[in-house]
């Protein structure tokens, strides 16, 4: 397998991304009234999962970050999900729109009803770029764990098929959202949802591929 060294420093516009210790995930609050905090297992045990099965050293622990603080800055991968409403000021779109500039990393993924208000609130964020789907020769769906037919189907929403979109900074993925997917709900501890133990492997498998390649673009 492909070595992925985390100790990297990223200096991007005056910010620095330091990775001198393990890996951490913060996952984004946002206003709106949407749960940006459930499942805080999820995180957690993807991590756990990442550094069993990369060279990637991870710390296992749930963490949020604030888009008014300048704690967005200390983590190169910002993790956003939820049902329902999410509302980005002004001054909140230009920060998430820095960090993403400065080389940090941002996945989004749609708990369920997120879809609309998340398209909404990333084109304050990019006025002038649009969600791109990622066709499934995109290489993040195939390192380290193949996925010839793009994201799972971690669990149904509405009967769609699961898609994976990107917002690029030239040619860098600094977005990535998966829609109708849902793999996050498949890395929270196995009573929650009671998923099989191959629906399981399945999400975490793909977001370990989403770590990999936020760290190695």
């Amino acid at each position: 397998m492909k070595q992925y060294f985390l100790l990297i420093t990223m200096v991007l516009s005056g910010f620095c991304f330091a990775q001198t210790d393990a890996f951490r995930i913060a996952r984004l609050k946002y206003s709106g009234g949407g749960d940006w905090y459930n499942d805080q297992s999820a995180e957690v045990n993807l991590l756990r999962f990442v550094a069993e099965h990369t060279s990637i050293k991870t710390k296992p622990e749930y963490l949020f970050a604030d888009l008014n603080s300048d704690e967005i800055f200390s983590y190169p991968f910002l993790f956003l999900t939820g049902h329902g409403n999410i509302v980005f000021s002004e001054q909140e779109a230009k920060r998430l729109r820095t960090y993403l500039e400065s080389g940090g990393f941002l996945y989004v993924d749609d708990d369920y009803g997120l879809d609309a208000a998340f398209r909404r609130e990333i084109k304050k964020v990019f006025p002038e770029n649009d969600l791109v789907e990622l066709p499934f020769s995109f290489g993040l769906y195939h390192s380290p764990f193949d996925f010839p037919n793009g994201p799972p189907k971690t669990h149904e929403h509405d009967n769609k098929p699961p898609q994976g979109f990107g917002v690029f900074i030239e040619k860098r993925l600094a977005v990535y959202y998966t829609y109708e997917s849902n793999p996050s709900d498949g890395w929270v501890d196995p009573e929650v949802h009671h998923d099989t133990e191959k629906t399981r492997e399945e999400a975490l498998k793909f977001g370990t591929n989403i770590i990999v390649w936020a760290l190695s673009q």
